[in-house]
């Protein structure tokens, strides 16, 4: 399958990108290689093969939250870009004008 500079120029519109008629010519022929190896594929007889979404299992290792006080206020305050005392100082996100 071949791809015009049309249709890539149509592609990257619809992507929100700008690109010079270099960069068309270019990802035209790069696509289309892309779309032809698509092709190769969809010749393989896959009938018994399951849907999956990874080649091999995989899961997450997490561990449970635990709280724990911490003692040193001061430390965790030095951290903050902006504090009030003893306290974090944060913008206002409520609009109380209406």
């Amino acid at each position: 399958m071949s791809l015009t500079p049309e249709e890539v120029r149509k592609v990257a519109l619809l992507a929100r990108l700008e690109l010079t008629p270099d960069e068309e010519q270019q990802f035209a022929g790069q696509l289309s290689g892309i779309l032809d190896y698509f092709e190769q594929l969809s010749e393989l007889d896959v009938t018994d093969v399951p849907p999956t979404t990874r080649a091999i299992d995989v899961s997450n290792v997490t561990r449970q939250d635990q709280l724990q006080t911490y003692s040193d206020r001061e430390e965790i305050l030095e951290g903050a870009p902006d504090r009030d005392g003893e306290f974090f100082k944060v913008p206002r996100i409520v609009n109380t004008s209406e």
